[in-house]
């Protein structure tokens, strides 16, 4: 009740006081062949952070209200953390990389970079939605955006890997961080399933059109840090090869392991978007389309298999929770991908007969492993952060649950609809 607009607004208060001091724009261009160049950037650039901000919105948003009782707090969540973890970003990259002259110039690329940032946290929260409350998201939003700043310079500018889509920098480091801040965090092991964590129908659909939503504009997402021409061509087409052959095989796979041959909405809403995170390795790279088409096939099959056997297994033999299945959804399909480039690079090297793409290829290897071995020694060690009490975790009888952090006008507003008068007070006290 107190902690976190205490947070929230000291936070802000300090940005207020940053970007009064440091924040600046660049200075108007005199010369009508600057002036030019920056308006094509601009007009060539926004068109498709506009559809970046849609996905993650909207689109990311209504992906997390599978939970019937928890959609408000997750579409509510998300929106808070991506402003939070957008800001955050831009202090920290503005001190780091572009500090100079005791100013920071803004412009729409360190914007979109400040973005990708907050992906990786929307995407980890997935681990953990709905057993934890906004302080807890806030505090792990604070933890992980320094760490992936730094984990993506060292993978991108020490190592050189090529990763234009972030299958590598941002889809398997933020799956394997949430899950290592689920491991600390949850480290009694498995819990048994909540009354409240079962999708109804209507819950299910609402995600199905935030996952058409993702479908639509992930190109976007893939090719607004490829170079314009034949390589950001190349992207979107890749892209959109990919995640068609994702979609498709989503529907074989989930016919083929259900019984009676009936569709799986969880392997709908996330196998047809495998492709989106498998292919951004590999998407401006020169090869075949029908690389782009198997590479969807296989990144949907992955994630399918995951959710039927893969995740039940980690469960019972780890104790593992993931909430809305990332490690299937952007852990497995990534490590594909991160596989997939190496080999694309391995393949151009036998074409040319150059030793450096054998070295490149090492490398995307050496950034796969740096990927996971950051994001699961610090997503452990903020889990451990996220345990302190004063960040005011949910009892277990009241997660998943919208009262414990709405007001309804006109209903009952008593937390924990389905329990006695003495069990609420119990959980709210505790």
């Amino acid at each position: 009740r107190c902690l976190l607009p205490l947070f929230l607004g000291l936070f802000q208060g300090a940005l207020l006081l940053f970007f009064a001091l440091f924040i600046t724009y660049d200075e108007p261009s005199a010369q009508a062949e600057d002036a030019s160049l920056v308006a094509n950037q601009v007009y060539s650039t926004f068109p498709f952070f506009q559809d970046i901000q849609v996905m993650l919105v909207v689109g990311l948003g209504l992906l997390l209200t599978f939970l019937p009782l928890y959609g408000l707090s997750a579409l509510t969540h998300n929106f808070l953390l991506l402003n939070f973890s957008m800001q955050w970003a831009l202090v920290l990259q503005g001190l780091i990389h572009h500090f100079h002259h005791g100013q920071v110039h803004l412009d729409l690329h360190k914007l979109l970079i400040s973005e990708f940032a907050a992906v990786t946290v929307l995407i980890s929260v997935g681990a953990i939605l709905g057993r934890t409350s906004p302080c807890q998201l806030l505090a792990m939003a604070t933890c992980e955006v320094p760490v992936y700043l730094a984990s993506e310079w060292v993978i991108v500018n020490c190592l050189g890997v090529l990763d234009v889509g972030g299958t590598i920098t941002i889809h398997v480091f933020s799956c394997y961080f949430g899950l290592g801040v689920s491991k600390a965090l949850f480290w009694a092991g498995q819990k048994p399933l909540h009354p409240k964590e079962t999708p109804t129908l209507r819950s299910d659909l609402m995600s199905l059109v935030g996952m058409l939503i993702l479908w639509v504009f992930w190109p976007s997402f893939v090719a607004v840090l490829c170079q314009p021409g034949d390589a950001q061509h190349r992207a979107i087409l890749n892209t959109l090869l990919a995640m068609s052959a994702s979609a498709v095989t989503t529907v074989v796979a989930s016919s083929l392991l259900e019984r009676d041959g009936k569709l799986s909405p969880g392997h709908l809403q996330n196998g047809s978007l495998a492709g989106g995170v498998a292919i951004g390795a590999v998407a401006d790279m020169a090869m075949p389309p029908v690389a782009a088409l198997a590479l969807g096939s296989l990144s949907a099959l992955a994630c399918v298999l995951g959710f039927r056997f893969f995740t039940p297994l980690l469960g019972r033999k780890l104790g593992l929770q993931d909430q809305c299945g990332i490690h299937n959804l952007h852990g497995l399909p990534g490590i594909l991908g991160a596989v997939a480039s190496a080999a694309a690079i391995l393949v151009a090297s036998k074409d040319t007969s150059g030793s450096h793409f054998s070295q490149q290829a090492l490398c995307q290897a050496v950034g796969l492993a740096v990927a996971i071995g950051a994001s699961l020694v610090a997503g452990l060690l903020t889990g451990a952060v996220l345990r302190l009490p004063c960040l005011a975790r949910p009892p277990e009888q009241l997660c998943f649950d919208d009262s414990l952090y709405f007001k309804f006008q006109g209903k009952d507003e008593s937390l924990g609809s389905g329990s006695t008068t003495e069990e609420r007070a119990l959980a709210l006290k505790e």
